[in-house]
């Protein structure tokens, strides 16, 4: 699992603010998502990472923590900044290192591919 990394300022590809605005994710969501992650992983394009942090806690009866749909975060460092890619909505709970579904995954590569067009 990669280590979360230290505080950068952040930039925003058009892709990820469309996400945002399509899954209602706010920044200080989002940097809050990044800053403060339940789990980080590997990103699926190459030097990325994806952040994730449950979208709400619910009650289990053994008093464990759970939830039923995350908020994921893909970002990439380059030069002094932290470039954010995507960000999205998955309705569920993922395993860790567990593959994410497909249309998601073409959701994300539309975003690495016009991850140059920065707002």
């Amino acid at each position: 699992m990669p280590k979360i990394l230290p505080p950068k300022p952040l930039r925003w590809t058009i892709h990820a603010k469309e996400k945002m605005n399509h899954y209602r994710l706010s920044e200080g969501r989002v940097r809050r998502v990044i800053h403060s992650p339940e789990r980080s992983e590997e990103g699926i394009a190459p030097e990325t990472q994806a952040f994730m942090q449950p979208a709400s806690l619910t009650s289990s009866q053994k008093g464990k923590r759970d939830w039923n749909q995350e908020i994921w975060v893909m970002t990439k460092d380059v030069e002094k900044d932290r470039l954010v890619i995507s960000a999205w909505r998955y309705p569920g709970k993922t395993k860790p290192g567990e593959a994410l579904p497909d249309v998601i995954q073409d959701e994300i590569q539309e975003g690495i591919d016009v991850g140059e067009q920065v707002v």
